[in-house]
């Protein structure tokens, strides 16, 4: 394990509205407003055409990573918990999961891909200050990585 210690900056509530995509509107905010580290928090609805979430390895000893996806087809609630660092090309990197659950059915993955917020989504974002931690890109993993320094 490795760890570091870091403190509590500010603390921003956004409202995301219909077909705005969750990762890139939150990395976006993040940028303009000189987060370098944060918690990301999100209740809502999401899905609709063009959205997918990333929901595991086809094979999880495998490098690189090939990675399973599954369409959001029509209207879900969401709720999600995700980090937000820099990635070591200075740019806010958003990895997130969500659970998304509609008419007694539910599935749980990774945002990457593009999640659209459908209605409104609810959105705390609890910045983090004083760490170094930061993301870098692994190319066998075929993603950001936590590097806590």
């Amino acid at each position: 394990m490795r760890y570091s210690q870091a403190e509590l900056g500010r603390v921003f509530i956004l409202k995301l509205e219909s077909g705005e995509i969750i990762h890139e509107t939150i990395e976006n905010f993040a940028e303009q407003h000189h987060i370098k580290a944060g918690v990301v928090l999100i209740v809502g609805g999401g899905g609709g055409e063009d959205s997918t979430l990333v929901v595991g390895p086809e094979d999880s000893k495998a490098r690189p990573i090939t990675v399973m996806e599954r369409s959001l087809d029509d209207a879900h609630e969401i709720t999600g918990f995700g980090t937000l660092f820099m990635s070591d090309e200075e740019k806010s990197v958003l990895h997130m999961h969500i659970s998304a659950g509609r008419a007694g059915a539910s599935t749980t993955g990774c945002i990457r891909r593009g999640v659209k917020v459908w209605g409104m989504l609810e959105v705390i974002i609890l910045e983090i200050t004083n760490t170094k931690a930061s993301k870098q890109y692994v190319k066998d993993m075929n993603n950001f990585v936590l590097f806590t320094n």
